[in-house]
C-alpha cells in the first residue's frame, strides 16, 4: 500500500535551494546526502520534499508561467494563515489567495528555482 508520494525536485544550488525552503517556507532540513550535498530531504508538517542537485536544468514548457503549470499541488489546513505566513516571509507569489470554482482557496508561489507550488485548501462546495 503506498503511504506517501514525495515530490523530487532538481537544482542547480542546492544549499540555496534548501536556504529557501527553510527560511521562507518553513520545512525544515530531514536529510543531506554528500560531501558537498547533492541529495537531500526536508519536512514540513509530516510531509517531505526531496531535492537532487543536477548540473543543468531542463527547459521550462513554453508558457508555464502564462498557463500556471504546476510543479506540484499542496493540500493544506489554514491556507488563509499559510498565505499569511509566505506573505511576511517576502515570498513570490504567481497567484495570490484566490477561491476557485472547483471549491478550493489557492494560492501559487514561484520558488527562486521557477518551480511553481499551489497551495490549496477545500473551502466550498464545487459550482459546476
Amino acid at each position: 500500500m503506498i503511504a506517501a508520494i514525495i515530490p523530487q525536485f532538481f537544482s542547480t544550488d542546492l544549499k540555496r535551494t534548501l536556504t529557501y525552503f527553510e527560511q521562507r517556507l518553513g520545512f525544515r532540513i530531514k536529510f543531506e546526502f554528500g560531501d558537498p550535498a547533492t541529495y537531500a530531504g526536508m519536512v514540513r508538517d509530516g510531509f517531505s520534499i526531496y531535492f537532487r542537485h543536477i548540473d543543468t536544468l531542463p527547459p521550462a514548457p513554453p508558457n508555464k508561467y502564462v498557463d500556471e503549470l504546476l510543479d506540484t499541488y499542496l493540500l493544506v489546513d489554514g491556507v488563509d494563515r499559510l498565505y499569511r505566513e509566505y506573505s511576511g516571509e517576502g515570498v513570490e507569489f504567481q497567484r495570490t489567495l484566490t477561491d476557485r470554482p472547483w471549491g478550493n482557496t489557492e494560492f501559487v508561489v514561484k520558488d527562486i528555482d521557477g518551480r511553481l507550488l499551489c497551495f490549496g485548501q477545500e473551502t466550498a462546495q464545487i459550482k459546476r
